[in-house]
């Protein structure tokens, strides 16, 4: 979690402290000095920023005082933020500076390492502890007279590392809350028996009931949902384990454990988010969906898909989060490249006809589609999806969900939509031929239909529509163009380095027989304090766009085969996935590594 290499020796926080000429706490007059000493401003402007700080009185912490007054970084001209600040405050107390990543921080240790009412009155909070050493955060690295009773208390050593002030407070406030919701939890009957397989022979044995309303449970939850908003995520994992309940975020693709917690306080709040998704709480032998709205940080409405499954140990439930701003993206945006985005556009204002959208689950259609329909949906056209389940509410569309329990499956639902007067529709999957017919029919009749198949990329579409059983001359007659697509790690901006070990060789090998023209910019990740140091920080699309000519249905009729459907779609300007990875690689996007795991080979 650390921004930098911790010391080898286990130093006592006094005797770190002890090097720096300062002792006490810190004034903005003196930081101004230090700032001017080290060359980090000019003369001048710690003459202007004493001058405009001496007209106020202010309590502020001194370094959120500093950086409200923007001051200018002499070697670049560009402001000095406070978290500039915080690293030039650690090297000039010689200490390690740390920027909280709360993934990275045990809450219940924290809490137990030291209470909120001492860490608030000084200041600091614990954000690591080892059997030997209690790491502690501040923004004070020159006020260590709490340090040796904090080590007799936690008979341990205290570390110090200086962090942005902003963060101390807000994730001491943040913390000690989630420790203190857990523990009332606990308290208020988290403890009564699970129904997990193991241990169904004791159900009988207590009468204690869960409750999903407790204080203590409704504010885990909310600071669950806030937390994952806050740190990017796009589902949240509620898992039940043989002894404790987990919890993980996937953020950027991959998973991240963020907190354990007892198992009695995993059925409190799988039972809440049930009652609030209007899920039967008391049912937990069956899988269920249900799906929940609130509202993020900035004040935005979020939309979360729910399912729960029964596993081995209890319920486990998953959230799926919707981006609120998923349905207003602009191709750019999305990752299309000019090329694609300009023959994605002339489809989708076809009058009416098919175009599918393929690629393994979590590989963006949702997205992709949302987007389009979106942009399609104006006051003059009626916009109708069937869907399995509805992703995300959207005011502009008319939006069915399937209920198999109803014997309402896509194909009545197509059939049904047929009957509303649409304009366009969109079918959430062709899972059998009926579905297939059906999508057939409403372009034969002057529909433009959207629909998703999972397929390894667009020829591969072509061939499961005959698997299916639809007649190629029915594909021909209707089908406009596919879109196969996947979601790669977008390299951070901050951190990234040129790759010198690769070469445009390497390149060259990976989309051959293609040639890469232009600049070619190889990076590597590193890692750093704003991607986890995992070197990657976001995602983005890759797109191999088929577009349906006379020539392509030719093939279709004659050589159905998908390396003929393959070589005609290229030939008339299809770029395959791989090659849309390796031109953002060229661009300094992605990585080969990265490429090569997500997209399927060239043939």
């Amino acid at each position: 979690m650390s921004a930098v290499t911790p010391p080898t020796a286990s130093t006592s926080a006094r005797k770190t402290i002890a090097k720096a000429a300062h002792i006490g706490p810190l004034d903005w007059r003196k930081l101004v000095e230090w700032l001017s000493e080290d060359g980090v401003i000019s003369p001048a402007e710690a003459q202007r920023t004493i001058a405009r700080c001496a007209q106020v009185h202010s309590a502020q912490q001194p370094l959120v005082r500093l950086a409200s007054v923007s001051m200018t970084r002499m070697s670049d001209g560009k402001p000095l933020d406070i978290e500039t600040m915080a690293q030039w405050l650690a090297v000039r107390a010689g200490v390690n500076y740390l920027r909280i990543d709360p993934l990275k921080v045990d809450v219940g240790k924290v809490a137990d390492a030291m209470s909120a009412i001492y860490a608030e009155r000084h200041k600091v909070l614990p954000v690591q502890v080892t059997p030997s050493e209690l790491v502690v955060a501040t923004s004070e690295p020159f006020i260590t007279d709490w340090v040796s009773e904090v080590e007799r208390q936690a008979k341990r050593s205290v570390r110090l590392v200086v962090a942005n002030p902003l963060d101390i407070s807000k994730y001491t406030a943040e913390f000690f809350a989630l420790a203190k919701s857990v523990k009332a939890a606990l308290k208020s009957g988290g403890n009564s028996g699970t129904a997990s397989f193991e241990q169904l022979v004791e159900l009988n044995k207590t009468s204690k009931q869960l409750d999903a309303n407790d204080q203590g449970v409704v504010q885990v939850v909310d600071w669950l949902w806030q937390y994952a908003f806050d740190q990017r995520a796009s589902d949240i994992h509620l898992e039940p384990r043989r002894d404790q309940g987990v919890i993980r975020f996937r953020i950027d693709g991959v998973l991240h454990l963020v907190y354990q917690l007892p198992m009695g306080v995993h059925n409190a709040m799988t039972a809440r988010i049930k009652l609030l998704g209007r899920m039967d709480v008391v049912e937990k032998r069956r899988p269920q969906d249900g799906r929940i709205k609130t509202r993020n940080p900035r004040g935005d409405e979020v939309e979360m898909r729910l399912s729960t499954l029964p596993t081995a140990f209890g319920e486990k439930m998953v959230m799926r989060i919707f981006d609120p701003d998923t349905t207003v993206k602009n191709l750019d945006a999305l990752g299309f490249s000019e090329h694609d985005a300009e023959r994605w556009e002339q489809l989708v204002k076809r009058p009416y006809g098919i175009i599918l959208v393929t690629g393994p689950t979590g590989s963006g259609k949702t997205t992709t589609l949302y987007s389009t329909l979106k942009r399609l949906a104006t006051e003059e056209v009626n916009v109708s999806t069937v869907e399995d389940p509805i992703e995300m509410i959207e005011p502009s569309f008319n939006q069915t969900q399937v209920q198999p329990q109803l014997d309402f499956d896509f194909s009545e639902g197509l059939r049904a939509l047929m009957r509303q007067d649409p304009d366009i529709i969109m079918v959430g999957e062709i899972r059998d031929l009926q579905t297939a017919e059906m999508a057939v029919q409403a372009a034969l009749t002057g529909h433009l239909v959207f629909s998703t198949l999972h397929t390894n990329d667009a020829p591969s579409a072509v061939s499961r529509l005959m698997e299916l059983g639809v007649p190629s001359y029915l594909i021909n007659a209707t089908l406009l163009g596919v879109l196969a697509q996947r979601l790669v790690r977008t390299l951070c901006s901050n951190c990234r380095e040129k790759d010198d070990s690769a070469s445009r060789e390497a390149l060259a090998e990976l989309v051959k027989p293609w040639q890469i023209s232009g600049g070619f910019r190889p990076y590597k990740p590193v890692g750093c304090v704003d991607c986890r140091l995992t070197g990657f920080k976001g995602r983005m699309g890759l797109y191999e766009l088929l577009t349906v000519t006379e020539a392509f249905k030719e093939k279709v009729s004659t050589e159905p085969n998908i390396d003929a459907l393959r070589r005609q779609a290229v030939t008339e300007g299809m770029r395959p996935l791989r090659l849309a990875g390796a031109l953002k690689v060229a661009e300094g996007l992605t990585t080969i590594e990265e490429i090569l795991a997500t997209t399927p080979p060239m043939n």
